[in-house]
Order: C-alpha cells, then sequence, then structure tokens
C-alpha cells in the first residue's frame, strides 16, 4: 500500500504541468544540487518525485553529476554530495581575494583585542549573510556557530547588520518589504522608518554591535569592508560577555575593516 502510495503522488506530481514547466524552464541539474541544502541524503526515487520529473529523467542527471564528482552514492543506495566540491572549495580558497586580504589584518585584530575570541569575514549570499573565513584565537571559545558556509538572515547578527547598513536605500528597502514580518520578531523593530533609522545609526557608528543573537553569551562587533565604493563583506570580533570592551573593542575592528578595504584596493581586476 505504500509502494502504491507513493507512485500515486508521484503520478499526480507528473501531471502538474505548472510544476513540470517551472522545472524546464532552469537547469535541472542545478536544481538537483539544490536539493542538498534541505538534506544531505537523496534517493533517485525521491528526486524524481521531487522536481516531478520521471525516474529515468532523474537518473540521468544524477548519473552526469555522479561522473563529474557532484555527487556520489552512499553504501545505503542514496546520493550524497560529492568530492568535486571539496576540490572547488580549495580553488575558492586559494583565489578569493577577500579571503587572502583579510588573513593577516584577522589574525592583527586577534592580537590587538583578545585570544578569547573568533574573527570572522563574511560577505552576502542571497538575502543571507555567508562566513567565507574564520580566524580563531589561541585561547578561543570551545565552539563557534558561525564558521565557513554557514549563512545567516541578512538582519541577524553583528556582521550582517553591518553589510546591510550600507546597502543603496533601494535594496535596503526591497530587503526590508521581502522580511518585514522576520525583521519585526527578530530585532523588535517596527515599521520601516524605525528600521531605516536603526541602519543610519549603524551607519553612523561605523560597527555593528550585538548581544546574544547568534549565540547566547557571545558579543559580535562588526564593521564593513569595501570595495571599489561599494560594501563587499563585513568583518565581526566573536567573544564571550566576561571579555567585553566596547569601546576598545569597536575601534579595533573598525581599524580591521579599514586594513582589509585598503588590501582589495591594491587587488588588480582583470
Amino acid at each position: 500500500m505504500g509502494a502504491n502510495y507513493i507512485q500515486m503522488e508521484h503520478s499526480a506530481k507528473l501531471s502538474n504541468s505548472d510544476a513540470n514547466l517551472s522545472i524546464r524552464t532552469r537547469n535541472r541539474t542545478l536544481h538537483i544540487l539544490q536539493l542538498f541544502e534541505r538534506r544531505s541524503l537523496w534517493t533517485v526515487e525521491d528526486i524524481a518525485l521531487e522536481m516531478g520529473v520521471s525516474i529515468s529523467s532523474a537518473y540521468r542527471d544524477v548519473k552526469e553529476l555522479s561522473n563529474l564528482g557532484f555527487l556520489a552514492l552512499s553504501a545505503r543506495s542514496e546520493y550524497m554530495l560529492g568530492p568535486a566540491f571539496i576540490r572547488y572549495d580549495l580553488l575558492i580558497r586559494q583565489g578569493d581575494p577577500l579571503v587572502k586580504a583579510a588573513s593577516e589584518p584577522m589574525l592583527a585584530l586577534l592580537a590587538r583585542t583578545t585570544q578569547h575570541a573568533v574573527v570572522l569575514i563574511s560577505r552576502r549570499f542571497r538575502d543571507q549573510v555567508m562566513c567565507v573565513h574564520q580566524e580563531k584565537g589561541s585561547d578561543h571559545p570551545p565552539s563557534s556557530t558561525y564558521e565557513r558556509g554557514v549563512a545567516l538572515p541578512m538582519f541577524k547578527g553583528a556582521t550582517s547588520k553591518a553589510i546591510l547598513a550600507h546597502l543603496g536605500d533601494r535594496a535596503l528597502k526591497q530587503i526590508y518589504l521581502n522580511h518585514e514580518h522576520e525583521i519585526r520578531e527578530s530585532t523588535g523593530v517596527g515599521g520601516w522608518k524605525a528600521f531605516s533609522e536603526q541602519m543610519k545609526a549603524i551607519r553612523e557608528a561605523g560597527v555593528a554591535c550585538t548581544d546574544s543573537e547568534v549565540a547566547p553569551g557571545r558579543i559580535g562587533i562588526a564593521a564593513p569592508v569595501f570595495w571599489e565604493g561599494q560594501v563587499v563583506a563585513g568583518v565581526s570580533l566573536v567573544f564571550e560577555l566576561t571579555q567585553f570592551d566596547q569601546a576598545g573593542f569597536a575601534a579595533e575592528v573598525r581599524r580591521s575593516a579599514r586594513e582589509i578595504s585598503a588590501a582589495l584596493e591594491s587587488v588588480k581586476t582583470p
């Protein structure tokens, strides 16, 4: 009975012409890879059901991705992300101008503030902010909830707010309109006017400071990083409440952001 139910559900998805049209108008292999943002293992049957295509079509796409190393077969005949991503991650680490420009200033920031901290550099990713590199102090907290590859909403956390506050008015308002309910719940700020005033205050201060927004007992201080006049990232110092020195640490975070921005300006673009 369970198999019949799955087949009926699969057939229903296949008959949905609107869903099929949506899948056909974009690259199916990219759509398959995006499924892995939701869970780490997928069968071919589940992929076909999710996409509303035949099992044979899903199998061809999965086989192509597997041949290229983007998917790998597990011991339970389920597919997971493959070793090609590890290779490309290495290439990103070696070639990313932001990581190259930020590494030394981030270590210097730890030396000037506290080793009981983590320094993060993050960039905008869709309507989120993603950590792309971190440097840990020699006496850093035992765990970090915000490491390379972790993305947070653009309105949560010091780094997110430091970037958000320096976007253009049109982009800022669009993000607010897209996430108004979430912003109200997360920040307690009601209405566009109050939100824009909060962003203005962050711009004037040059840093964003948050307390326990990402993890309990953790303070975040972040400043924007610019490249060719545009905000491209944020650098943040994350530490425990007992190490808090707002004025001194904020000044050092601003200094670190200026150093990273200056290093980026020296990068030759093709």
